[in-house]
């Protein structure tokens, strides 16, 4: 039996990212972080990204894509997250928007929007969250009613990550009331620049600001900006949620913590129960990565590997947990201040099970897909 490429046959793609990131460090143009995918914005790294081809990198050509594979977008995500690098101004855009426009979308707005995605000038926020309605998105309550020429959009989101720099918002709004909560729902791309569109900051408890409230009053959307099919939004998100959950972030947003963890038993020696900690956690790290290369793989077979996803994310999450823990339990987590790497990644940690679905709903995708198997 022909066994599958490893992850690591991208090796030039990761030296080119290495040696960018390098460079951008040196230079003082970036500090590496915890989290960074979602905490370190900074549009002019993205840019750089997007002219060397490594944003949009399994779109088509056509639309300003690299037209590679989804393992070869794998190798350079990990290597971006390795690094801590300043990734979130493209993150979401790249990561989901794009491949959904592309599998739903009109021509008309895979034209509008893809190549703005691929060149770093469309900044994408979430707006599914709400405030009754956070991993149970099929209670949203934000409704687009028809006008003439399109909709009109009334609602309340919360949680959108950098809807304060966002270009535009991707928004799951109800367009039908049935009997069935999971029915009438629909996606829509929205301009953040639109009239009736208002952005709240939440501040976090370390004073930082990426998360934010924002309201729709009465806000126009052009007919072509509906994404996909009206009232079949609920399936598309499933679809969609794969992408969100079944990459490397879901496994490295901790590791600046896993590096320091390693350099610290390095510098003071490692007995023998932090040896085997470290041991127990690289080989999680390595069975995890394998997972994401399986997830990519199905993607680049035309699949949207839901449940692989959902356990990816679930599995990922304790990982995460579990490398700050062993940090704080070896005693070598001595400057927990909120700019420090520590300090970064444990006020990040709270968000690991909730962003993307909760633990309780991951378990009941995995569940399902078992009692099919």
């Amino acid at each position: 039996m022909e066994h599958p490429p490893s992850p690591e046959t991208s090796g030039a793609l990761r030296q080119q990212v290495r040696r960018l990131t390098d460079d951008w460090r040196s230079a003082g143009r970036y500090t590496p972080r915890s989290d960074s995918w979602l905490r370190s914005f900074d549009l002019e790294f993205s840019r750089e990204l997007a002219a060397r081809g490594l944003i949009a990198m399994t779109y088509p050509k056509e639309f300003g894509g690299a037209g590679r594979t989804h393992v070869e977008r794998l190798a350079v995500t990990e290597e971006l997250l390795r690094a801590g690098a300043p990734v979130a101004a493209h993150w979401i855009g790249d990561r989901q928007i794009g491949p959904a426009i592309l599998r739903h979308g009109s021509p008309e707005l895979q034209e509008e929007i893809v190549p703005r995605i691929a060149s770093a000038d469309a900044v994408f926020c979430l707006g599914m969250s709400e405030p009754e309605a956070g991993s149970d998105l099929a209670s949203v309550r934000t409704t687009a009613e028809p006008v003439d020429g399109g909709w009109r959009i009334n609602g309340h989101k919360i949680w959108t990550t950098q809807a304060h720099r966002a270009t535009h918002a991707y928004l799951l709004a109800r367009t039908a009331r049935t009997d069935r909560k999971h029915d009438g729902l629909t996606e829509f791309i929205v301009d953040m620049t639109a009239e009736g569109v208002s952005v709240t900051p939440i501040i976090d408890l370390s004073g930082e600001h990426h998360f934010n409230e924002v309201r729709f009053d009465d806000v126009r959307v052009p007919a072509h900006r509906v994404l996909g099919e009206v009232g079949g939004g609920w399936r598309q998100v499933v679809e969609q949620l794969s992408f969100e959950r079944g990459g490397a972030e879901r496994v490295l947003s901790s590791y600046p913590v896993l590096v320091e963890l390693i350099a610290e038993a390095a510098r003071h020696g490692a007995d023998r129960e932090l040896r085997s900690l470290l041991g127990s956690l690289v080989a999680r790290l390595a069975v995890l990565r394998r997972l994401c290369f399986e997830v990519a793989r199905a993607m680049d077979a035309g699949a949207a590997p839901v449940q692989r996803a959902a356990a990816l994310k679930y599995l990922g999450n304790a990982f995460e947990y579990d490398v700050i823990e062993a940090l704080r339990r070896t005693g070598l987590a001595r400057d927990a201040a909120p700019d420090s790497v520590f300090g970064q990644a444990l006020l990040a940690s709270p968000a690991f099970a909730l962003r993307g679905g909760a633990a309780d709903v991951l378990l009941s995708l995995i569940a399902r897909q078992e009692a099919r198997s």
